[in-house]
């Protein structure tokens, strides 16, 4: 019996998926539950398991965009398991004769084609004579069909750049689709280039960027932050907290329940916009952006203003392990009210992070270089971070934002007052 499989439903809004790579060949025994293929949704990479032991047929090529629902392979679950080789050595004894027979067929045919083509290279070839209509130049030569035209002008290239396979030379659309604008006059260098297919997930994350600079009023806010308490707090405490809980002490969780405190001062930095309405959460599910092997991730921390030291450590790590091995699902990815991003670990000194529609916000986290600063009347040498917030202007003002961010600066710089209640050891669970 052959059973069809069908294509899952990765989440509620996704309707398609791509397939990025097939696990097993066409033809191959395959079992129950074995990984067959990576799926590309616009949201998560997913592996799809064989629903039935069997030998599989594909359906559905790499790269292609298939439908929910849809059936992309077919598992015969009567075939037998292949293997064994009693069989082979049983019927050895009567084969010989016959595997003979084959090798001289085999042979036959490969003379019989060998004097085919010895034939065909004897005989002159027709199209090796110079054609008339091929070296043949008229008013045609050189002038592109209208549609061609319009696709030319589009990509800014000259007629005169393109040569054209029509008749009488004459460019056609699809000289001027495969047209490649002028890189200028050739170095003596290597200047080869390749073409590679962005997976959905990309696709759908250049998609959303592009409409959120299009459909929001963006602005960014920056400030500075002095990481000097937080480095002390860390090298006092950081080996007992791994030792105790599993994990290190690290700085996502000083920045995140920072943003915790300060969206509980300022609601409208959680809010969203829903058509001519703003919706503001009384909870707060940060999303942490993630490089993952197939692009830009954003699982979220659920109800961080639960979470401990240690809470917020944890699952950052679990979310961050899954992301990188591939393993997230669409579900830990769905959601979130606010954003942080950390391209500090990159080595970046400063940016403009782009929210995360349809949030109003995002952090984004930097480098942490030594620089002078004044303090206390001198100049003092310390740990600084470049913080920013982008913003959509629509609904959060600009007093908002930047009380937003020096509420952050605030808990950053004096995180024993205003993160741990002056209780170091009660806060990291020590």
């Amino acid at each position: 019996m052959a059973l069809e499989m069908k294509v899952p439903s990765p989440g509620e809004s996704i309707t398609e998926v791509e397939i990025a790579q097939w696990l097993v060949e066409d033809g191959d025994y395959v079992e129950k539950d074995q990984a067959i293929a990576e799926v590309d949704s616009d949201k998560a990479t997913l592996e799809l398991p064989a629903e039935a032991s069997g030998i599989i047929t594909l359906k559905a090529e790499e790269g292609d965009a298939v439908a929910v629902g849809e059936v992309v392979c077919l598992i015969d679950t009567d075939a037998p398991k292949p293997g064994g080789g009693d069989k082979k050595a049983s019927g050895d004894e009567g084969s010989g004769g016959d595997a003979e027979k084959e090798l001289a067929e085999k042979d036959a045919k490969k003379e019989d084609t060998n004097e085919k083509a010895d034939a065909k290279k004897e005989e002159p070839s027709k199209s090796s004579t110079p054609s008339q209509s091929q070296d043949k130049k008229s008013y045609a030569t050189g002038t592109p069909s209208p549609a061609a035209k319009k696709t030319l002008d589009e990509k800014g290239i000259d007629p005169k750049d393109v040569k054209g396979t029509g008749r009488d030379g004459r460019i056609t659309k699809d000289d001027a689709v495969n047209a490649k604008p002028s890189m200028g006059t050739p170095g003596t260098g290597s200047r080869g280039e390749s073409r590679s297919k962005m997976s959905m997930l990309r696709r759908k994350v250049a998609e959303r960027l592009v409409t959120v600079k299009n459909e929001t009023a963006m602005l960014t806010t920056f400030n500075e932050v002095d990481m000097s308490a937080i480095f002390a707090l860390r090298e006092k405490y950081k080996e007992d907290f791994k030792e105790k809980h599993g994990v290190g002490l690290g700085f996502m969780s000083f920045f995140t329940l920072a943003c915790v405190r300060a969206l509980d001062m300022y609601p409208a930095v959680n809010s969203m916009i829903d058509g001519k309405e703003m919706i503001t959460y009384d909870f707060k599910d940060i999303s942490i952006a993630v490089s993952g092997p197939k692009g830009l991730m954003v699982p979220v921390i659920r109800n961080a203003e639960n979470l401990s030291f240690r809470g917020v450590e944890s699952e950052v790590k679990r979310l961050a392990l899954r992301a990188r091995d591939g393993q997230i699902t669409v579900d830990e990815m769905t959601g979130g009210t606010f954003t942080i991003t950390n391209g500090g670990v990159f080595g970046s000194m400063l940016s403009t992070p782009i929210i995360n529609p349809p949030q109003s916000a995002i952090l984004g986290m930097h480098n942490i270089v030594e620089r002078p600063i004044a303090k206390d009347g001198a100049i003092a040498i310390a740990p600084i971070m470049y913080v920013a917030l982008s913003y959509d202007h629509r609904i959060i003002d600009g007093k908002e934002s930047v009380g937003f961010l020096v509420a952050v600066k605030e808990a950053l710089e004096n995180p024993e007052e205003l993160l741990m209640d002056n209780n170091v050891l009660k806060a990291l669970e020590l």
